[in-house]
């Protein structure tokens, strides 16, 4: 008999997670809470108990052929970057071509996740659910936990003195869903993430005065990169992750301060992060600098104090008369269904293979899919985690020993301190991890066989973006399509802007331009050497 398996949540990863499971001879079941696929892309006008919230005017940061599903491209007159309702119509496309909705329970929640008694022989779990006041257990040979991140909100108001005497009203940015009630309040926003900058951009055309509060700035991108082609289809490829890591680190590190300035000089705007040369994830808003030019929002340190009416500045700054503050300040990873000793299993940090298999559990049954914020797009990160994770409940793969595990865990743990800093997120970078995981399964891209097979596919994959059809290229759960969507990736892409055409398409020279940046640097590097 085919094995069991539970998927927690039917959002991009929990609808991966039942395709790759189909793929492995497994057997799925997907318990929902909400009545429809999409998780964090399916909109409400208001917050829900339990699941993730979207603003209205929220657009992806990940172009379409970056972020699609491996064996799924979008449409040719897709936008590149896509409004929240056009994303979550793919994700129901998709479900509905890959008939993945009769494996989904809708309207049940999961309310445990327990070892069975005979754990330690079966490795299965019972998984309590309740629908329509009524509560039902299962027995599953393994679990996919694919619930999300963006449920429970960090609302640090311990961290802000004074703020209990505080007459406004405040708010976590999880809450926010339109301007219209801001309009001609005074806002202060704190927190310069993502979520956080496209809600202050948007309240400053209606609102009387914004100010974003941060505590270390950020790196502020635009979705638009050189010569107006989408910013991750330029910058994530294996070519500059090669020279990422293989030049010397005062090289590696001032190209990157120098690339992420290019667009406008940060410190001239007050977003100068404080280490700059740290690989976080920067921020995506192609309108705060105008926004800033035009004197309808600020930016301003932290907040050392509220009074009852105003907030005081580290600068020892005030603004006055706030009406509103909104807490852009992410949140907290919970999964209340789960003893929490599973995932973390020392020091309160999540402690997990490749941010996916516990490592102290005595059977490797249970996986987290979509947790890792790699610096990449979510869905092809999703479906190669499930991938490996069914190939492992498949007893297709094996998983190293747990002093391994552990061992590989705070190697990881130096590297993300080295490269992203101190911070609560599973940060990782997008092609190397995606390599590591691909490599698990036999789906890395053999680059150097593809030079000799096929050297202009080879140059496509090596010199052009690492799109997520190249892990769907060679191996098992090979796409035969693939081949094809990685070469015709750039006539979608332009076939979405060019709704006037004027002259022949234009493509990128993605190893002119990287030769051009990196001149002086070498220059530099060569006289250095000669003169030691």
């Amino acid at each position: 008999m085919s094995k069991r398996v539970g998927i927690i949540g039917a959002g991009v990863s929990g609808l991966a997670a039942i395709w790759c499971c189909l793929e492995e001879g497994l057997e799925p079941t997907c318990f929902e809470r909400s009545d429809d696929v999409g998780g964090l892309w399916k909109f409400s006008d208001h917050t829900e108990e339990g699941r993730a919230s979207i603003y209205q005017s929220v657009f992806t940061n990940s172009s379409k052929e970056m972020m699609c599903f491996p064996d799924f491209p979008y449409l040719d007159d897709y936008p590149n970057y896509m409004h929240h309702s056009k994303l979550q119509e793919y994700i129901k496309t998709y479900a509905q071509k890959k008939d993945l909705l009769r494996y989904i329970q809708f309207e049940t929640l999961v309310s445990s996740i327990k070892k069975c008694p005979s754990f330690l022989v079966t490795g299965q779990s019972v998984v309590v659910t309740e629908k329509d006041g009524k509560q039902e257990s299962t027995i599953f040979d393994a679990v996919m936990i694919c619930s999300g991140h963006h449920v429970y909100p960090n609302l640090p108001t311990d961290s802000f003195p004074g703020l209990d005497q505080f007459r406004g009203n405040y708010l976590h940015s999880r809450d926010y869903k339109n301007p219209e009630a801001f309009k001609g309040k005074r806002v202060l926003v704190i927190g310069l993430g993502n979520s956080g900058s496209d809600i202050a951009v948007e309240l400053s055309r209606l609102a009387t005065q914004v100010i974003i509060s941060t505590r270390s700035a950020s790196w502020v991108m635009s979705r638009v990169w050189d010569d107006g082609y989408p910013r991750d289809m330029m910058y994530v490829t294996r070519f500059a992750s090669f020279l990422r890591n293989v030049l010397p680190s005062f090289i590696s590190d001032w190209l990157y301060v120098q690339k992420m300035n290019t667009w406008f000089k940060h410190e001239n705007y007050g977003l100068m992060p404080l280490n700059g040369s740290l690989r976080k994830e920067p921020v995506f808003n192609d309108e705060l600098p105008s926004r800033i030019l035009c004197g309808t929002l600020s930016i301003k340190p932290s907040v050392k104090e509220f009074t009852e009416t105003s907030a005081v500045f580290e600068d020892g700054t005030v603004f006055e008369a706030i009406d509103s503050v909104i807490f852009a300040t992410g949140y907290d990873y919970s999964y209340p269904f789960l003893d929490e000793t599973i995932m973390k299993s020392r020091n309160n940090e999540v402690t997990l293979l490749k941010g996916i298999f516990p490592p102290l559990m005595e059977k490797p049954t249970l996986a987290v899919i979509g947790l890792v914020q790699s610096l990449g797009a979510a869905i092809p990160t999703a479906d190669l985690q499930a991938r490996w994770a069914a190939k492992v409940f498949a007893n297709s793969c094996t998983l190293p020993t747990t002093n391994e595990m552990m061992d590989d865990t705070d190697e990881k743990m130096g590297e993300k301190l080295k490269w992203f800093g101190q911070s609560q997120t599973l940060q990782t970078d997008y092609i190397t991890y995606m390599d590591e995981l691909g490599s698990f399964i036999g789906a890395k891209p053999n680059i150097p066989w593809l030079f000799l097979t096929d050297p202009r596919l080879a140059l496509e994959v090596y010199f052009g973006p690492c799109s997520p059809y190249q892990f769907r290229l060679m191996g098992p759960g090979k796409w035969d399509g693939a081949r094809n969507a990685i070469l015709t990736q750039w006539n979608r892409t332009v076939k979405a802007t060019r709704t006037r055409v004027v002259s022949e398409v234009q493509r990128p020279h993605p190893f002119y331009n990287l030769l051009k940046m990196l001149s002086f640097p070498l220059l530099l590097l060569a006289v250095t050497l000669t003169f030691y």
